[in-house]
């Protein structure tokens, strides 16, 4: 399967919305992706769980990178469900090799379009082209 497509889009959506729900209840990202397992509706793939874990884990460092390119915005400011999409294309643009940047950024666009209000994917994408073209000097 390509890393665009429709069952990864799914996916990408579902880790926005787990790191979304996390950071709102102020729970840790497992304890939500094991609650949501409880349910069984909707399911949660690995996918959707490993990427979840992975923005999870490197989120202080993401968060210093969004902070610093986030031109005119506080990351305070921004709304949360931005916030998560933009954790999940920062780690997908530095972190997941097997990603490729322009894949990483329009899918975290595609993603925004879904989730977010009509100024997110502009903002979104420009926001992570800027840590695309400096991601030499950022990658960890």
């Amino acid at each position: 399967m390509s890393s665009g497509g429709g069952a990864r889009r799914k996916a990408r959506r579902r880790a926005v919305e787990i790191l979304y729900e996390a950071e709102v209840r102020g729970a840790g990202v497992q304890a939500v992706i094991e609650r949501r397992r409880a349910q069984t509706e909707p399911p949660i793939n690995e996918f959707t769980e490993q990427l979840a874990l992975a923005v999870d884990e490197h989120r202080e460092r993401i968060d210093a990178l969004l902070a610093d390119y986030a031109i005119g915005w506080t990351l305070e400011r921004m709304p949360v469900v931005d916030r998560n999409i933009l954790r999940m294309g920062a780690y997908e643009l530095l972190w997941a090799d097997d990603i490729p940047d322009g894949v990483a950024i329009s899918e975290a666009v595609a993603v925004a379009r879904q989730l977010s209000t009509d100024e997110s994917p502009v903002f979104i994408n420009g926001l992570l082209s800027r840590l695309m073209e400096n991601k030499a000097r950022l990658a960890p």
